[in-house]
């Protein structure tokens, strides 16, 4: 059994960053891929960047690439999302998510673990 935990968001103008974490409980963390997905009102929720068991691998959505970067620390049962540049387009609430399966864990199906969230407000 592996438990989620979000934290990190908040209340950012356009442009500026936040950086989101994700804690762990288990000792499996290492086992798992991690993955980030967001959910806007209105909106189904959209992949948003996985990073591989190692930390060696990241994947990102179009949207995000090139201003959002996954790492984490294996030894802190920790995960992270550093979001830059950030747009009002942006704003949802952001979870985690864990899984063995990298392809179904960027489906967003099926997935073993999610956290509980953490509402991300870019401002204009």
């Amino acid at each position: 059994q592996v438990q989620l935990v979000e934290s990190g968001g908040g209340l950012v103008q356009a442009g500026g960053s936040l950086r989101l974490s994700c804690a762990a409980s288990g000792r499996t963390f290492t086992s798992y891929i991690m993955g980030w997905f967001r959910q806007a009102p209105g909106k189904e929720r959209e992949f948003v960047a996985t990073i591989s068991a190692s930390g060696a691998i990241t994947y990102y959505s179009d949207s995000v690439k090139g201003r959002f970067i996954t790492s984490r620390d294996n030894a802190k049962n920790t995960v992270y999302l550093q979001m830059n540049s950030l747009k009002p387009e942006d704003t949802a609430v952001y979870y985690c998510a864990a899984d063995r399966l990298g392809s179904r864990l960027r489906a967003g199906r099926n997935v073993d673990y999610w956290g509980q969230g953490t509402q991300v407000t870019v401002s204009s």
